[in-house]
């Protein structure tokens, strides 16, 4: 069986990964002294590609590769697959509709914290669904007695070592007076995390730089917008957040439109996808009954696509 293993390291020692996830020996990974990629078929890094091959047979490695491949294939494919799905729907999949046998039912839809609230909103509604590994960081006021310890830079590094596609969410923490004037990230900030595969942002603040961002095909899901903001600072990198009324942690994935913004474990996302695709397909056929219906009977029998199905 296949083995992955982290390799290197950041400056401030987060964990960093093969850019594109090959299961790899570990003769091969003790002999790296840096982090590597893998371009097509080639380990740039001499000594890891010389360990590598000396470790593995050639049918192994063909297979290894293979499956590789086919792992970021079927991963690209399943995240195709959510962004053809409204938020709402994955919802109703992950816990909205727990006596429905479609739901997970991976939380207590309503004592837990698993969605958005009407707190956050969505500036271009017109983008479509996007999903992405959440990368998680607080911001505030700058503290002396922890000045210098963290920067964006680490938010980068965070973003760069995290599976992609990514979606940074930063819980804003400032005093009240200044909570709606802090407008956070802008064009600089944004196109620095597009950089390292972030495609969006989410946060209980506000940002800026609105139409500039819009013409890079970034989504934002914020707390509002303002145009300035004074000294800020970094307070903590891929902890535990919550924003919006929905509480995130690092490396779960976030599905977001118009709607708001829904959280689920990222070793959920195939089941999550299969069962939405079937529940909007029930949907579909209940739609076109309710379509024909003429009367409070076939409204009736028509059913739902979220509990029973309609009575013959």
């Amino acid at each position: 069986m296949s083995r992955w293993f982290r390799i290197g390291g950041t400056e401030r020692g987060q964990p960093r990964y093969s850019s594109h996830h090959l299961p790899m020996p570990r003769a091969a990974v003790n002999s790296l002294a840096a982090p590597f990629s893998l371009p097509g078929h080639l380990i740039r890094n001499a000594g890891a590609r010389k360990a590598w091959t000396d470790a593995t047979p050639p049918a192994t490695m063909r297979a290894q590769l293979r499956e590789g491949a086919s792992m970021t294939s079927s991963k690209d494919d399943i995240f195709a697959g959510l962004r053809k799905i409204d938020t709402p729907t994955i919802t109703n999949v992950v816990a909205t509709y727990p006596k429905n046998p479609l739901c997970l039912g991976l939380y207590n839809p309503w004592t837990e914290n698993w969605y958005t609230d009407t707190s956050i909103r969505c500036l271009y509604p017109d983008m479509g669904p996007v999903v992405g590994h959440a990368v998680t960081c607080i911001y505030g006021l700058p503290d002396p007695n922890y000045s210098g310890r963290l920067s964006f830079m680490d938010v980068i590094d965070a973003l760069d070592a995290m599976p992609k596609p990514t979606i940074l969410v930063i819980q804003q923490k400032w005093p009240p007076e200044l909570m709606a004037k802090a407008g956070l990230a802008g064009e600089i900030m944004v196109t620095s995390m597009m950089s390292v595969g972030c495609i969006g942002l989410l946060s209980n603040g506000p940002s800026r730089d609105v139409d500039a961002i819009r013409k890079l095909g970034f989504q934002l899901l914020l707390g509002g917008v303002t145009a300035g903001h004074g000294e800020m600072a970094v307070q903590a990198v891929n902890v535990p957040v919550s924003v919006g009324g929905m509480d995130v942690a690092p490396g779960e994935l976030i599905h977001m439109d118009e709607n708001g913004a829904v959280k689920f474990p990222a070793d959920r996302a195939t089941q999550v996808l299969q069962n939405a695709e079937t529940m909007l397909a029930g949907e579909a056929e209940q739609l076109a009954r309710l379509r024909a219906a003429k009367t409070a009977a076939e409204v009736r029998a028509a059913g739902s696509a979220y509990s029973a199905k309609p009575k013959a």
